[in-house]
């Protein structure tokens, strides 16, 4: 008798595990981003389809370096003294939004329903 709830059990993690999967990866991905400056939005873009590029964004003579690359989205560069922006890394669909507090600069991921083309 033991062994038939062993396995009973041994079947049930499995169909869970392959329930858990089937979540995450039928979700739909995050690739529709949105960064303000000074609480202004000053670019929006859809990753899937934004070609490899950086630009600068200007917050009151200072600077953030916003690359582009690979789908992925980050700030390669930033004169700010505590470079924490920078060592965020690329944005990342599960983590928190990449800030600069000096600059007032956030990238974030949105819902996509207001972007309708890569805006500069």
């Amino acid at each position: 008798m033991k062994k038939k709830g062993f396995l009973a059990v041994i079947i049930i993690i499995f169909l869970l595990g392959i329930a858990g999967s089937a979540v995450v990866l039928l979700m739909p991905s995050k690739s529709h981003v949105r960064i303000t400056s000074g609480g202004k939005e000053v670019y929006t873009a859809d990753l899937s389809a934004a070609e490899d590029t950086f630009f600068d964004v200007p917050y009151q003579g200072h600077v953030n370096t916003v690359e582009i690359k690979d789908h992925k989205i980050r700030v390669k560069d930033a004169d700010c003294p505590d470079q924490t922006c920078v060592r965020m890394g690329w944005l990342n669909s599960s983590a928190a939004p990449i800030v600069c507090l000096p600059h007032k600069l956030v990238i974030e991921f949105t819902d996509g329903e207001d972007v309708d083309a890569v805006t500069r």
